[in-house]
Order: C-alpha cells, then structure tokens, then sequence
C-alpha cells in the first residue's frame, strides 16, 4: 500500500466515524478537509442543522423539512475550514458531493475529491453526480473514487 493510499484510507475512515456524529435518521454523511502536504485535518464536518437551530424529531422526520434545514457535511466542513481549504483534498462518505456542494468545493479551492461511486442508477443522484463530475471537471478538481 502506498503512503497516499495509506493516508486516503486514514482520512475516510474519520470522514464515516464523523458521520456518525449525525442526528439524520436516515443519512449521515461525514466529511474531512485534510492538507495533503502535511497530512493534517484541516476541518471536519457532518451533515445536520444550522449552529443554534432544534433538530426536533419531527423535523428530522419530514423530509420536506429537513432537506430545507440541513447543512451537508462538505459544507459545514469549508464553512470550518475558511480560507485555509485552499489546496486541500475534501474526503466525504458515504455519499459523493451533490452538484450544490460541487459548487461550494470547487470556490473554496478544494484540490481532489475521495469520495463513493456514486449510484447512477436513480434519480436525483444520476443528474445531481452527473453535474457535479462535470463542474469538477471544468475546474480541474481531481475526483478520487473509493472502494
């Protein structure tokens, strides 16, 4: 195993101990912003509501609530993180980056990408990953699938 791989599976594993700090019944998401020149975690993240608003079991309950309310993990990772995301490798599991946080990553100069295969095999992944490897491309962002 190569030191990259060795730290990339480092990194992921924290990105899904992280996700379980989640109060989302039903996905948890983790994700970790680490400097890839020195192998520190620059920013950790998990999917839930803003900083000061009740995760209140039925809000959590109703999807149409909920998706209104929550902070995905990436974003509360480079929210975080601020300027000092710049250059770094974003590991998010168990879901890859939709295209809203496609956008967010790509802005906050986020280099790579590890994430999951995404499932293209339903909606609205299919669209949303298709959209999201586009931008990533364009940007140059280096997108890394874990196994």
């Amino acid at each position: 195993m190569s030191n990259r791989d060795k730290w990339d599976t480092r990194f992921m594993d924290l990105a899904e101990f992280i996700a379980g700090w989640s109060k989302d019944p039903s996905t948890q998401v983790g994700a970790v912003v680490a400097n890839p020149a020195t192998k520190r975690v620059v920013s950790t993240g998990f999917n839930g509501f803003p900083a000061g608003v009740e995760d209140y079991e039925e809000r959590l309950q109703k999807r149409e609530i909920k998706y209104e309310m929550v902070v995905h993990a990436e974003a509360n990772a480079l929210l975080f993180a601020g300027p000092a995301a710049e250059g770094c490798t974003l590991f998010v599991t168990p879901l890859p980056p939709c295209a809203r946080c496609a956008v967010l990553i790509i802005q906050a100069g986020i280099q790579r990408v590890v994430c999951p295969v995404p499932d293209k095999s339903k909606e609205p992944w299919k669209t949303q990953s298709e959209i999201a490897e586009q931008m990533f491309k364009e940007a140059g962002v280096i997108v890394d699938y874990s196994k």
